[in-house]
């Protein structure tokens, strides 16, 4: 077996978790192809809708446990979130279908629509797997791509009866209706909460990359789950650039010294976990070959050590700009996951706009984005401020407590509380605060980093039950600011959104999901950005060379399948932080086709 700490000993249970593109689902695959050659027998099991097990193995595999012939007592199973979803809410709905008016009907199922109950939904199918069962006997081991979130287990572990408090009419806010349909099987959710927090049976990996933002995120992840019992963790950080490939590659050099900073200001309350570093590959992690060798610590040379990959011609973000700037005003929104570089380019749209004489208000609600380090100086034309989720979340969090939950008993205004505390709960926070700067956008330009997802659109918009007990807890000014910026995002005159992603598989499928979502709201994407490409910069790395070419077939997807217009932004250097870099970083790499 390899000698990385992770997989020292390891229990029953391994659980892979992170946010999207940092790898979850090849080192996952990876690890039970290890298991499985040393003697042991091994399930995968994939709840996360990007992950594409399947693909990764060559074969189909859905939701029926298949074994992976080409590699004896290892043996896969996807569960469709999507479609335990809809088996969920079928089982919610169906039962009252015909009984009440449609109009209700419709708002319990856009109530049931979002991310809660996807979440909801798949754990529901997979905790059959963490307790002692005839479907589990054959495994030693069993292992999870994407782990439940803390939000999850914590109202799986609250005390009471779901079902009670929803027949009386109390639970009114964002994540109970999803847990309508637990109530049933308390038991079987209790044994596998207790499982997941059993240290001799279940071990969390925490995989990240060497970015600081990326890194922060994952710090949250472990303080949440440490919060609610789950301890055994580790960290993975994974597509570390080897140091051989910087010494004829000023890039490459960029690079690594930027991944070995970002491990040094690593946040505190990581340091103390068993770590593990997986360098960076050059090719795709698709088949056994493959995923035997993203463990290894040495791979053997590839025997082309000059070879040299030229810039692409992509259009880059001045097209963009161009277009945007003659509208002299509007709202300009920036979408997509975690650490694809929102920050930055909402930041590089708002100067290169204000350097045209055009007034313009940059706002952020992301936590982990520094704005002002981002910027790094002032300039004419350009406002520049941040909402504070935290301080956001508390007021609407008082204000839905003070009305809402002032006639609840101790038992309701717990639940209450805890459903408050819901990534839900922050979204619409956000988003009202977001509301009162929106209408700043018919007399200047408004650029949002960090705007709300589709789900969040969703709910808000949503018509029936739902959206009648979200009008409760307005005054009458608040109803008229809820009400006209849904108004004006979809209005494509008014509104331009930019789905920013990376040049690889997952990014651009959730960056896909996202426009999905979107487009259920009545909001068309305007436009996509793919950052930090290699594909777009001449490199002579041999590794970063490979990879450029794999970038190819995603930039292709986005720029034929999803986006009506594309930009392309190289990966840099230097960071692109300052005015001076910022402007310029619209013309990098910039080739009109």
């Amino acid at each position: 077996m390899t000698g990385h700490k992770f997989l020292d000993k390891p229990p029953r249970f391994l659980f892979f978790t992170g946010k999207g593109g940092v790898g979850k689902t090849s080192l996952a695959c990876a690890t039970a192809i290890v298991l499985a050659d040393a003697g042991e027998r091994v399930l995968l099991v994939s709840t996360d809708p990007a992950s594409n097990v399947g693909q990764v193995f060559g074969i189909t595999i859905g939701n029926r446990i298949t074994a992976i012939n080409a590699a004896p007592r290892l043996a896969a199973l996807e569960i469709d979130p999507q479609a335990a979803a809809q088996v969920y809410r079928d089982r919610i709905v169906n039962p009252v279908r015909g009984v009440l008016p449609d109009t209700v009907i419709k708002g319990i199922e856009e109530q049931l629509s979002g991310a809660c109950t996807t979440e909801i939904a798949a754990f529901d199918e997979f905790t059959a797997l963490l307790i002692d069962s005839t479907l589990t006997a054959d495994y030693d081991h069993i292992i999870f791509d994407t782990a439940p979130t803390g939000h999850t287990i914590r109202l799986l572990q609250l005390p009471g009866a779901w079902s009670d408090f929803l027949e009386e009419g109390k639970g009114d806010a964002s994540c109970l209706g999803p847990l309508a349909g637990l109530e049933k099987q308390r038991a079987q959710y209790k044994a596998a909460v207790d499982a997941l927090a059993d240290p001799q049976r279940t071990r969390l990996v925490l995989v990240a990359r060497a970015q600081q933002t990326t890194l922060r995120e994952v710090a949250r992840t472990q303080e949440e789950l440490t919060a609610i019992g789950l301890i055994n963790q580790f960290l993975v950080i994974n597509g570390l650039l080897p140091h051989s490939e910087a010494a004829q590659d000023d890039l490459a050099s960029a690079i690594l010294q930027r991944e070995q900073q970002a491990m040094a200001d690593m946040p505190n309350i990581l340091k103390p976990l068993p770590c593990d570093h997986i360098a960076l590959k050059p090719f795709n992690l698709v088949g056994l070959n493959a995923l035997r060798q993203l463990l290894l610590d040495e791979l053997p040379a590839s025997g082309d050590n000059n070879m040299t990959h030229q810039a692409m011609p992509f259009p880059g973000l001045s097209s963009l700009i161009d277009e945007i700037a003659q509208d002299g005003c509007g709202l300009i929104m920036l979408m997509g996951k975690g650490g694809v570089g929102k920050t930055t380019l909402a930041a590089a749209i708002a100067v290169n706009l204000a350097h045209r004489g055009l007034p313009v208000h940059l706002t952020t609600s992301d936590p982990a984005a520094h704005l002002s380090e981002t910027l790094s100086g002032a300039m004419d034309n350009l406002q520049v401020d941040r909402i504070d989720p935290l301080v956001e979340t508390e007021r609407y969090r008082q204000r839905v407590l003070q009305t809402k939950g002032a006639h609840l008993d101790a038992q309701g205004r717990a639940l209450l509380e805890e459903d408050l505390r819901s990534p839900c709960t922050e979204e619409i926070a956000v988003f009202q605060a977001f509301s009162r700067m929106i209408r700043e956008a018919g007399k200047k330009f408004v650029v949002m980093d960090t705007a709300p997802t589709g789900h969040t659109l969703l709910l808000l918009d949503a018509t029936g039950a739902y959206h009648r007990e979200v009008i409760k807890q307005m005054d009458s000014h608040s109803i008229t600011r809820y009400t006209t910026p849904m108004m004006q995002l979809q209005n494509p005159r008014q509104t331009r959104i930019l789905l920013v992603t990376l040049a690889e598989p997952t990014p651009v499928l959730e960056a896909a999901g996202l426009q999905d979502d979107l487009r259920r709201a009545g909001i068309e994407p305007w436009a996509w950005i793919v950052n930090n490409s290699i594909a777009a910069t001449t490199v002579q790395s041999p590794l970063l060379c490979r990879r450029a070419r794999n970038e190819l077939a995603d930039i292709e997807a986005v720029s034929t399948l999803h986006a009506k217009r594309y930009a392309v932004v190289p990966l840099l250097k230097e960071e692109p932080v300052g005015l001076q870099r910022l402007l310029t970083l619209a013309k990098c790499g910039a080739v009109k086709p």
